[in-house]
């Protein structure tokens, strides 16, 4: 076994996976459920299952594309993101009926 791309694999999911939504969503459910195993199995086999879907799509898309290549795309996708998301304004809350300013300017109370 590969223990170094074991680590490396499960370090960048488990960071990733830190105040997810899906983290955020599981805790909700076993807060809220009556039985917090039942939440843990469910969340823990959808996450298996999802990381079983990537890791096919993967093995499936190294076939046709080369593996740096691969590595390069997710490797700018993830600069794109967080470049958008450390330009962003900050506030994700959206006017709803658009007469918020785009300047940063007050908003008129009805």
């Amino acid at each position: 076994m590969d223990w170094k791309l074991f680590a490396s694999t499960f370090g960048a999911i488990f960071l990733a996976e830190i105040g997810d939504k899906t983290q955020l969503a599981t805790l909700s459910l076993s807060a809220g459920g009556s039985s917090r195993w039942v939440v843990f199995a469910g969340s823990a086999l959808a996450l298996v299952a999802t990381s079983a879907l990537a890791v096919l799509l993967g093995e499936a898309l190294s076939r046709a594309v080369p593996a740096i290549w691969v590595k390069r795309a997710a490797g700018a996708l993830f600069i794109v993101l967080g470049a958008l998301f450390l330009l962003g304004n900050g506030d994700d809350r959206q006017p709803q009926d658009g007469a918020g300013t785009a300047g940063g300017g007050s908003e008129r109370s009805s």
